[in-house]
């Protein structure tokens, strides 16, 4: 079910390009800074998408090694960042091969919690030079913020998903990802300095924007179709009755951790 849920998001790939939010320069300007990376640098990418954030990091001037195991997925963002310095290769970083090369930077953008927890962080830090930082970052929606949080949340009411909900549910079960990756880093060896840094922003979206948006979403997607077709219709009366848009306040959180020296 994990690996269904995974690569789900091939089904809508289009529609996971054109929906879902990118990411803060600001953050990418940090990263840039506290890898530190020079353009021209070679950085591999986990989970690349559609590749939101590898035209951000290209558009800076480094050379992406961009990992996507759906093909479909992998496709877009070939297209999407044709004639930047990218190359997309169809795997998993659990597949990926040794190849001796070694990056100063490994970043992952909304995937990494799709990596098995057992492998990552000793893959990450093959691939990474000693010093090298491994970044992981995702967005997440600020339901208490969102001033339509109630009125969204009276749509969910009665449905039941087949896999765990995400953080599209307003009143659903929010990860403590930063706790999460400080412990993670804590207990792993060749990674120190775990940080974790947040930015803010918002997005508005009408009706059907952001229907759009809950259809790029692994749980809404793996929903009976009667059942889907219900919930969007009542989330989209709920946007609806209050003007037609929703603006949702966003976090974005940046986890950063460096790759040991020999005998640090």
């Amino acid at each position: 079910m994990r690996t269904e849920r995974r690569l789900s998001f091939g089904s809508v790939a289009e529609q996971y390009d054109a929906a879902r939010p990118s990411y803060p320069r600001e953050l990418i300007d940090d990263l840039i800074a506290l890898a530190p990376v020079r353009a021209g640098e070679r950085v591999l990418e986990v989970g690349a998408g559609t590749g939101k954030a590898t035209r951000l990091l290209a558009e800076r001037g480094l050379s992406v090694l961009a990992l996507e195991p759906d093909s479909a997925m992998a496709a877009v963002a070939r297209r999407s960042c044709d004639g930047m310095p990218v190359e997309v290769l169809e795997m998993e970083l659990e597949r990926r091969q040794p190849t001796g090369e070694r990056f100063a930077l490994v970043v992952s953008a909304q995937a990494w919690h799709w990596t098995d927890p057992a492998l990552r962080y000793r893959l990450a830090r093959e691939a990474l030079r000693d010093g090298g930082a491994l970044a992981a970052f995702w967005n997440i929606a600020d339901w208490p913020s969102c001033a339509l949080c109630d009125a969204v949340d009276e749509a969910y009411r009665g449905i039941e998903f087949p896999v765990h909900p995400g953080p599209m549910l307003p009143r659903g079960e929010r990860s403590a990802i930063d706790e999460d990756w400080r412990r993670e880093i804590e207990a792993t060896e060749g990674f120190t300095a775990a940080e974790v840094r947040e930015y803010e922003w918002e997005q508005p979206y009408t009706t059907p924007e952001y229907l759009a948006l809950l259809g790029t979403h692994s749980d809404h997607i793996m929903l009976a179709d009667v059942e889907r077709r219900a919930l969007f219709d009542r989330v989209g009366a709920a946007i609806d009755a209050n003007g037609g848009t929703l603006v949702m306040p966003y976090v974005t959180r940046l986890c950063l951790a460096r790759a040991l020296r020999p005998h640090a």
